[in-house]
């Protein structure tokens, strides 16, 4: 059993499971998945689509007759990342179709691998599938070639991620994702109720909601009545589904507020997941984003007066470009004031084509590491606190994973991946993934608990 972090980077998504099922003779494609969630959504959708078709997933390079690589390029460090993987897939089995957010710089991936059968970019499943055509005819077998209900899942049979919208509006200097993915784009509210129901249908016990801005959710739309309040409305219809819904990704609007007395009444988890990325006044100006710590302080208040077993998830980038001392320890500060339950965090990177890289007084490399370590040492001590108040209590959790040591789960505080786990070490043989048990509570470290099942 593994406890986490096991990685600090809050855009990684969990690690793909690729169905392996082929029948004799059908054409096989491989999928390599890296970045955030939204990407292996993005996966999920264009291997359906292949499915459909009549390919088959092969889990390895020597069984796939063409290999697809969704890449990631939030930073440069993923950039290289996405090119390493172009790289090791194209010596590993030569015909490789690139795309994903990376797949908006062409040039940038032929420059490095000029062999690549083609390049697309982030949610072009028409031109992938063109592209996976060409490489390698399909061969349906429509007797035989059956879709699951749920179309491909990459994730366990049990949680499965729920991408309501395309896009982002906001313009922040340090990121390139609305270059990549465009403006705010959101699916229409039947058709992510239709999904979210058929994964229910198949199995799923909790749905992930994720977008880059989930707040933001239905403010596109032409018709602005009630404008603020689509994403109460969605998380209502949700929350009557009868699984979890946990919400990514939710930027501290005012009207997020509304959400939380779904939370208290059981409808959605008591969980928000939002992007604060700095504390001081200054440091958030320079990178454009909503400069109003103090307020923010004010609304997780009020958000704990409406719920008070609210957990809160947050992700801050350390050595912005001009972060004196003095701005870093006000984020310190504050993160002590703010008592967050689950945090991450980014050392500042350069990434191409953003604003933040013309920014003066850039912060040097040890500085940033110092300062992410200083952090990270305050948030860890957060984390041990609250998890130490949790020994003595009863919760409900998942089960993620058996093996011969235990049973991995998760309470309703984590999120898979990012958060941490409750392990069951005793008794746990009559569990299978995916159900929801009590557990009382006995052992807890900086990240995780350890609990016994109530009989």
């Amino acid at each position: 059993m593994s406890q986490n972090p096991p990685d600090l980077r809050p855009d990684l998504a969990p690690r793909a499971v690729l169905p392996t099922d082929a029948r004799p003779g059908q054409p096989r494609i491989g999928m390599v998945s890296l970045g955030c969630p939204k990407a292996l959504v993005d996966s999920e959708r264009i291997l359906t689509r292949l499915r459909a078709e009549g390919y088959a997933i092969s889990p390895d390079y020597a069984g796939a007759e063409a290999v697809i690589v969704n890449t990631c390029g939030f930073l440069d460090s993923a950039k290289a990342e996405s090119l390493d993987a172009i790289g090791e897939a194209l010596r590993e089995n030569g015909r490789v179709i690139v795309t994903g957010c990376l797949g908006a710089e062409p040039d940038y991936i032929t420059g490095a691998h000029p062999k690549v059968l083609a390049v697309t970019g982030p949610h072009q499943y028409e031109q992938v599938l063109d592209a996976v055509h060409a490489a390698v005819p399909p061969a349906p077998d429509p007797f035989v070639d059956l879709l699951p209900a749920r179309g491909v899942s990459l994730t366990p049979r049990h949680f499965s991620y729920l991408k309501i919208s395309e896009g982002c509006n906001h313009k922040c200097k340090f990121c390139i994702i609305p270059d990549m993915r465009g403006r705010l784009q959101s699916r229409p509210a039947k058709a992510v109720l239709r999904e979210a129901e058929k994964l229910v249908e198949a199995g799923v016990r909790e749905l992930l909601v994720i977008s880059q801005d989930t707040s933001a959710y239905g403010t596109d739309w032409k018709d602005r009545a009630g404008a603020g309040s689509h994403i109460v409305d969605l998380a209502r219809g949700l929350g009557s589904l009868g699984a979890w819904v946990r919400l990514h990704y939710v930027y501290p609007y005012p009207f997020v507020r509304d959400l939380v007395p779904l939370m208290a009444d059981g409808l959605i988890l008591s969980y928000l997941d939002v992007p604060f990325q700095h504390a001081h006044p200054d440091t958030l100006k320079r990178m454009a984003r909503p400069a109003h710590a103090e307020k923010t302080l004010d609304r997780i208040a009020e958000w704990r007066g409406i719920c008070p077993d609210i957990t809160l998830r947050s992700t801050f980038i350390v050595g912005y470009p001009g972060e004196t001392e003095a701005e870093f320890q006000t984020l310190l500060d504050w993160l002590d004031e703010a008592q967050l339950d689950r945090v991450g965090a980014f050392r500042y990177e350069n990434v191409a084509g953003a604003r933040s890289n013309a920014l003066p007084d850039h912060v040097p490399e040890d500085v940033k590491e110092d300062r992410f370590a200083r952090f990270m040492e305050k948030a860890q001590a957060i984390s041990a606190a609250k998890l130490a108040a949790k020994v003595g209590t009863r919760l409900e959790v998942i089960v993620d994973s058996i093996d011969g040591d235990g049973a991995t789960c998760r309470t309703k505080a984590d999120a898979p991946e990012i958060d941490g786990n409750l392990f069951i070490d005793e008794g746990f043989q009559g569990l299978t993934p995916g159900d929801i048990v009590s557990v009382d509570v006995d052992e807890a470290s900086e990240y995780d608990l350890w609990g016994r099942l109530v009989p």
